[in-house]
């Protein structure tokens, strides 16, 4: 009776331990995939930091447009890796320097809708000069203003809007002291009349960077910043991606209508609200394409001659002196120059 018991207990044994030992197992495999905080623990943001949030180490993690900075707070951000960035298209092809526009295509060549990125994980931002818009995009006295004009005192510090690329930092008889920058979007902001410039051809900034002081070189009738947007070297109102008041984007991503690169489309406010009106039919934008031709060739204006006076101008016209003064905004009765278009329908 003995020897059979230890038999069984030896023959036993070896599976109890087998069975123990998985038990073990398999329980310190369920602990290591259940690791994370407990509940129960709290702490304040930062407790665990030790630096100033200097940054320590560059990491390239193969991603080909992005870096990882780590810093000695143990935190961590993306930067933009430039050194790839300059060989994309975008920062090649029509890259000319110190040209105001060096595309140069037909505007029927383009799509009807382009969905463009401005921000992302990596990108912010920054109001290039946070102030309320005093000249609007479109036609004035005749001739194409394409971009706003926002006032500042002589010597203000100007920021880049986004990330970018300078491809141009020249002097322009009309814009003055000119900077342009290109985007990794495809987009290229343009900031005139400035009374010095901060930036070379080829230098990369950061949304943020101070890359001149406002003034009012060039064409200017006072210290202002004329700040455009453009595609393909066609402008459109800077209106329709931000707010400059508030010193913020209407949305991270903006969808462009072929339409609004021409010069009588401006920002319509709330007009994104909508879904639909933001992606519009490609017929709706065709059609609001030829509406905005039509009402830009039936514009009429009349070149001011010696002794002319505003009033003698609208009587002429059949029109009314405050309708004359709405349909020319800025417009000044008492200084009207020689040559000067004042439009009268």
């Amino acid at each position: 009776m003995k020897k059979t018991t230890v038999l069984i207990l030896t023959l036993a044994l070896p599976l109890w331990l087998q069975a123990q030992t998985q038990t073990q197992t398999d329980s310190l495999s369920v602990a290591a995939d259940s690791l994370g905080t407990p509940q129960e623990f709290v702490t304040e943001p930062g407790s665990f930091r030790e630096g100033s949030g200097v940054g320590i180490d560059t990491l390239d993690i193969q991603d080909g447009r992005l870096l990882l900075v780590l810093k000695d707070d143990h935190t961590w951000y993306y930067i933009k890796n430039f050194e790839r960035l300059a060989a994309d298209s975008t920062f090649t092809k029509d890259w000319i320097p110190n040209t105001t526009d060096p595309y140069h295509v037909p505007l029927d060549s383009l799509p009807l809708r382009n969905s463009i990125c401005l921000v992302d994980s990596a990108s912010v931002f920054v109001c290039p000069n946070q102030t309320k818009v005093f000249s609007r995009f479109g036609y004035r006295h005749g001739r194409r203003h394409q971009g706003v004009d926002l006032p500042l005192k002589t010597g203000t510090p100007v920021y880049a809007a986004f990330d970018g690329r300078v491809r141009a930092s020249m002097y322009n008889r009309g814009y003055g002291n000119l900077v342009i920058l290109r985007h990794e979007n495809g987009l290229e902001t343009y900031y005139a009349h400035l009374s010095k410039r901060e930036v070379e051809v080829g230098d990369w900034v950061h949304a943020g960077d101070q890359i001149g002081l406002g003034g009012s070189t060039g064409r200017s009738t006072g210290p202002h910043l004329h700040f455009e947007t453009r595609y393909q070297g066609f402008a459109f109102d800077p209106e329709w991606i931000a707010d400059y008041e508030k010193g913020t984007l209407r949305s991270n991503v903006f969808v462009l209508r072929r339409s609004y690169l021409n010069a009588s489309s401006r920002y319509v406010p709330e007009s994104l609200d909508e879904e639909e009106d933001v992606y519009a039919a490609e017929e709706k934008i065709i059609e609001e394409e030829k509406r905005l031709a039509a009402e830009r060739a039936a514009i009429k204006y009349y070149t001011v001659r010696s002794g002319d006076t505003l009033s003698a101008i609208a009587k002429k016209h059949g029109k009314s002196l405050s309708t004359i003064q709405k349909l020319n905004p800025g417009v000044n009765p008492n200084k009207l120059r020689i040559g000067q278009k004042i439009r009268v329908n």
